[in-house]
């Protein structure tokens, strides 16, 4: 098992949504913090949170980073300095991602590209950065979150598929090269279904949608299916961690499509597709 009281964890993407989620329940259950993100206020507003909780987690070392995980210079600054803010950090939690909205037609390649330097080579960079100092560690864990969008892709979701696949790829793959050289770092990857962030609301649009109606669309249909709190994906993914877990998914709807598409790996976009456009009319009855 990896432990996580008296751990030390860095989070990407720690400002909100579940890095924020999982920096609160990291903390309470005994772990320091390097905590990264753009956001640098959202950063200030959850230290202040984690300090104030309750008088055991006010005693959590907790630093702040702001960093762009597009930037591999201001990774590789960021495990700098946690790993010197923090000497005993054993658990790096990529957790860092954004969204685009729009087919393969309507975006350009600087989006794709945009998207994929966080989403996936973000996810690359910044385990590189870590994994010579997490190797010197008794016990160590790395937490790559691909989606459930990493196990089926719909259509209008190319870059952001093709980014979480590579995660996956990526991870599988590591984690059996750690494993065959007894590396004591465990690698988890990460498959949540409809968490309730602010994922899709911030959503960068593709240079060809024209039409606000779609992204309304958009945010509309994944909170009518985003049934999970970013609390309880918190929680499961560090009940994954504590348990070593090699994959790790979050939400009823991620085990359903996961088993849907082991039965229909060719076909099971028809199946979901009916579910969605159920669950989009279900929420325009008035």
């Amino acid at each position: 098992m990896t432990a996580i009281s008296g751990s030390a964890a860095a989070v990407t993407g720690a400002a909100s949504g579940i890095g924020r989620a999982l920096a609160l329940e990291l903390a309470a259950r005994g772990a320091d913090l390097a905590l990264a993100d753009r956001d640098e206020a959202g950063l200030q507003m959850i230290a202040a949170e984690i300090a104030k909780a309750r008088p055991d987690t006010a005693r959590r070392k907790v630093t702040t980073h702001r960093v762009d995980i597009g930037e591999p210079g201001q990774i590789a600054d960021f495990a700098q300095a946690a790993t010197a803010g923090h000497p005993s950090l054993n658990i790096v939690i990529n957790n860092a991602g954004v969204a685009l909205l729009g087919q393969f037609g309507e975006i350009d390649q600087a989006q794709m590209d945009w998207l994929f330097n966080i989403n996936f080579w973000g996810v690359v960079h910044s385990t590189r950065a870590f994994l010579p100092h997490l190797s010197r560690q008794r016990e160590a864990h790395i937490v790559n979150l691909s989606s459930i969008f990493g196990i089926v892709a719909p259509p209008g979701q190319t870059a952001y598929c093709a980014a979480k696949f590579a995660v996956r790829g990526f991870s599988e793959s590591l984690r059996h090269e750690l494993a065959a050289s007894n590396s004591p770092v465990r690698l988890s990857v990460v498959h949540p279904g409809g968490v309730a962030t602010n994922i899709v609301r911030s959503a960068q649009a593709g240079v060809g949608v024209t039409d606000n109606a779609r992204r309304a669309q958009s945010i509309e249909r994944f909170d009518g299916m985003a049934k999970t709190s970013p609390a309880d994906a918190a929680l499961r993914i560090i009940k994954g961690i504590e348990r070593n877990q090699p994959r790790i998914l979050v939400g009823r709807d991620a085990h359903i499509m996961d088993l849907l598409q082991r039965f229909r790996p060719a076909t099971y976009w028809s199946i979901l597709a009916r579910r969605i456009e159920r669950i989009a009319n279900k929420g325009n009855v008035s």
